[in-house]
């Protein structure tokens, strides 16, 4: 009697468990605590996996998703691949080359350096990464060759000259609308509807990366066509903890849109795909900047 009482009870009790609309699995579609799948949102797009420097891997398929910034492995190109350090200064404005086909708006004078600008749809880009050396910034791997070639990598926070603790917390409050930050003056850091409006000025975000990076500078045929102008060169990305990854890869940048309090939105292309993506990072990364013109 006392075993078929017992018995009972787990039947009982394995039934009520698994009823659906009952389980509580967040990874479990019909329980009632089931979070969905986080990574199908519309607005966080992150890149595949860091390419791997060995000829005998495999390049990761366009459905892969990002790792975890915590989690993604340095990929450090070899010192052949880096740009050297008799790299040439940027020339004057006088000697820069144009693009047959892109429109030029006048040329910036900022913190004695001189930066094309390129219109495209309505607006006016910088053509190449900001290169101010405000504090905080650093040149990838610690190099100023690098920042010769792409320009600094900046924290969210020293991008948007704002105060260091807006690294870990909203600052919503403080985010102008056409949000100057280190850019000069008439200038601004893109908002991420700034960047949308590129992105559909370019035929749509789906090609953005073959229409917007500069036709040689990216690793494994990554190069685009640079109809724009716009030149999008792999700068790669850092952390806080002074690790860099990814240069000649990757290309990241951020915007002016917070995304709840420690985190931001950013842009990026990738090599070897035709995509521009958006997604978000810790603000405490290091990303490049373009300026758009108010």
């Amino acid at each position: 009697m006392v075993l078929r009482f017992f018995l009972f009870s787990v039947i009982f009790l394995f039934t009520s468990c698994t009823e659906v609309g009952k389980r509580d699995n967040p990874d479990d579609p019909d329980g009632i605590n089931y979070q969905g799948d986080q990574s199908s949102s519309s607005s966080y797009v992150e890149p595949p996996p860091p390419p791997p420097l060995s000829s005998s891997s495999s390049v990761p398929s366009s459905s892969s998703s990002m790792p975890s910034s915590s989690s993604v492995a340095p990929v450090v190109p070899s010192s052949s691949s880096m740009p050297s350090s008799s790299s040439a200064p940027p020339p004057s404005s006088s000697s820069m080359p144009t693009q047959s086909g892109v429109t030029y708006g006048p040329d910036v004078l900022y913190e004695g350096e001189t930066y094309q600008a390129v219109v495209i749809g309505a607006q006016t880009w910088f053509k190449r990464n900001l290169n101010y050396n405000a504090t905080g910034s650093v040149c990838y791997g610690n190099s100023e060759s690098n920042c010769t070639t792409y320009g600094r990598l900046y924290n969210w926070a020293t991008a948007m000259a704002l105060p260091a603790d807006c690294n870990s917390s909203s600052c919503s409050g403080q985010i102008t609308g056409k949000h100057k930050g280190i850019c000069p003056s008439g200038w601004h850091i893109p908002s991420s509807d700034d960047w949308n409006t590129l992105m559909t000025a370019v035929g749509g975000a789906s090609t953005a990366g073959t229409k917007l990076k500069v036709t040689s500078g990216w690793n494994s045929n990554g190069n685009g066509e640079d109809t724009y102008g716009f030149s999008a060169l792999p700068g790669g990305y850092g952390n806080s903890s002074g690790s860099f990854y990814n240069v000649g890869y990757y290309g990241g940048w951020w915007t002016a849109t917070e995304y709840g309090a420690p985190n931001a939105y950013r842009r990026f292309m990738y090599y070897g795909y035709a995509t521009g993506g958006s997604g978000y990072d810790d603000k405490a990364g290091l990303y490049s900047v373009r300026c758009v013109q108010d």
